[in-house]
């Protein structure tokens, strides 16, 4: 296989969690959710870990987190600030929001020079995802404009205690995304799911933010942010998504990006009464043998 990357971002700010979630131990050894992320991509061929961070949490989360994988994988850090902008680009006075997930991608364009996956740090995912976007990396060239995402039942991934935000996307006939749609608020309703006026059924394919993408995304999300910039810098919380950036460069005809069904069980924490949920469902997972009894010390 290929040498590849794991992209991991963890620069949120966890507002509606009410912390750095991604330091919070869940597994039934202390684990957090992006151990197990690290864990199974490594089962799955990957050889190299970026951590996405922000610079006032470098300290901690190298300390609490990066140390728990000294001789297990090779690890680097890439820094999303809000200044790190296209030239041309400062910071609005008030803005104290991230600039979004695509922006997040961007801003680790100087550590990664070969095929990876890009995830955020407080889901977890499920093997098998780590397993098909692996082999789907491997399988094209590097300087290839064909990515990939791992599709996601949309009524598998909604929260019990609020609403979440998730790209929508419809595909063709050969499985590549036609279009990708981000919904900010979607709620679970009935047997389905609603965000304001518009219905789901639950069986629509989901992006989880689990990317399969190369170096030449780099240049093409620089042209998003630009027009992003243009057209949103001075609106304060406003923020450029990785599905939309991903969604606009396919219609353009600049890429193709494959919809890589997955039926590995997916779950996260958007709010603090969703981690007893995974707190049971991680202890679940290591009852039946899918993990040991503690990832980095087996």
């Amino acid at each position: 296989m290929a040498n590849l990357s794991l992209l991991v971002l963890a620069a949120g700010m966890g507002s509606r969690y009410g912390g750095l979630k991604q330091l919070d131990p869940m597994g039934p050894s202390g684990e957090t959710l992006l151990d197990y992320s690290v864990f199974d991509a490594l089962r799955a061929g990957f050889h190299r870990v970026v951590f996405l961070i922000r610079r006032d949490i470098e300290v901690e989360f190298r300390e609490k987190v990066g140390k728990r994988y000294d001789g297990n994988v090779e690890v680097a850090y890439a820094f999303q600030q809000l200044d790190a902008l296209p030239e041309g680009f400062s910071v609005p006075e008030g803005r104290t929001k991230p600039w979004g997930t695509a922006h997040a991608i961007w801003c680790a364009r100087d550590v990664l020079d070969g095929p990876f996956a890009a995830i955020n740090a407080d889901d977890f995912y499920g093997r098998k995802s780590y397993e098909v976007v692996g082999k789907f990396l491997a399988a094209n060239p590097g300087d290839s404009t064909r990515y990939a995402m791992a599709g996601y039942r949309l009524g598998n991934t909604l929260s019990e205690h609020g609403t979440v935000a998730r790209g929508v996307c419809r595909e063709d006939e050969a499985g590549r995304l036609r279009t990708i749609h981000e919904y900010t608020a979607i709620a679970k309703h009935g047997t389905g799911a609603r965000d304001g006026a518009t219905e789901f059924s639950g069986d629509e394919s989901v992006s989880m933010n689990f990317w399969g993408l190369r170096p030449a995304v780099f240049p093409q999300l620089h042209t998003e942010l630009v027009a992003f910039l243009q057209n949103n810098g001075t609106d304060l919380k406003a923020e450029c998504y990785i599905p939309m950036a991903l969604g606009n460069i396919v219609a353009r005809g600049e890429a193709t990006l494959d919809v890589l069904p997955t039926d590995a069980v997916w779950f996260g924490v958007t709010y603090r009464e969703d981690k007893p949920v995974v707190t049971e469902a991680l202890k679940k997972l290591h009852a039946r043998g899918a993990y040991p009894e503690s990832l980095w010390e087996a």
